[in-house]
């Protein structure tokens, strides 16, 4: 069952076409689990469109006429609980970003199951890259803020998911409670090492951390601009033949 769906959203985000080379397939995973209160949704949401307005995450997208990067948001929860928010869309110009950012600030909260099906959540953001076979690269970014409890364990669907190529990174937000001092710190860290142990995978892959979800947005653009940092193509340009 939960396959199926997986293989109609894919088909429902296969591009028609594209007119730019793709350096960069990256999927955004969101976590819209029952521990996600309204306020928290809201702070996610609107805290990647602010990520994607940042001047310096739109300079890195924007860097590689030619070479675009193409980007879809999904959210998850529970086991059969997943839905793309922003199918995937070539982010060849500004007028482009800002038409996703506004969808995303337009998106409304969805009534979700509140089990955190991380594992599932990795296959489906697998799955949904698999239609990017054309790009370069393949990144899946899972944002979470607790451990999975539903459905298969991250640890074990991991080496199939290394296998096609796929680079998993996370953004672990941490509690934000002022009342809780210096345990924060320790709460985090903690939630970052499962992460760091049983989600992310592949070549430099990593762990974004941010305190609470008031830190979201910063921690986000932090987190896009790695993820962009590096990814230079060069023009091949051949010798001219002497005559």
């Amino acid at each position: 069952m939960i396959r199926a769906v997986f293989t109609l959203i894919a088909l429902l985000t296969v591009p028609l076409g594209a007119e730019a080379a793709c350096r960069q397939a990256l999927a955004l995973g969101l976590d819209v689990s029952g521990s996600v209160d309204a306020r928290e949704y809201r702070q996610q949401i609107d805290g990647l469109a602010q990520a994607l307005t940042d001047q310096r995450v739109q300079a890195a997208l924007l860097a590689l006429p030619g070479h675009a990067v193409d980007l879809l948001v999904y959210e998850w929860s529970g086991p059969g609980d997943q839905a793309v928010i922003l199918p995937w869309t070539t982010i060849a110009n500004a007028e482009t970003l800002e038409g996703v950012t506004f969808q995303l600030r337009s998106t409304t909260r969805r009534v979700t199951t509140p089990g955190t099906a991380l594992g599932t959540a990795m296959q489906l953001g697998a799955q949904l890259l698999a239609a990017r076979s054309g790009c370069a690269k393949h990144t899946l970014d899972i944002s979470g803020d607790g451990i999975s409890n539903f459905g298969p364990r991250p640890r074990d669907i991991g080496e199939s998911l290394e296998a096609s190529g796929v680079t998993i990174n996370a953004l672990v937000i941490g509690a934000d409670n002022p009342a809780s001092g210096d345990s924060r710190q320790a709460e985090i860290g903690s939630l970052s090492s499962y992460f760091r142990a049983e989600v992310i995978l592949g070549p430099d892959s990593f762990v974004q951390t941010a305190l609470g979800f008031d830190d979201y947005a910063r921690a986000m653009a932090e987190k896009l601009l790695r993820e962009l940092d590096g990814l230079v193509f060069s023009e091949l340009v051949l010798p001219a033949h002497a005559d």
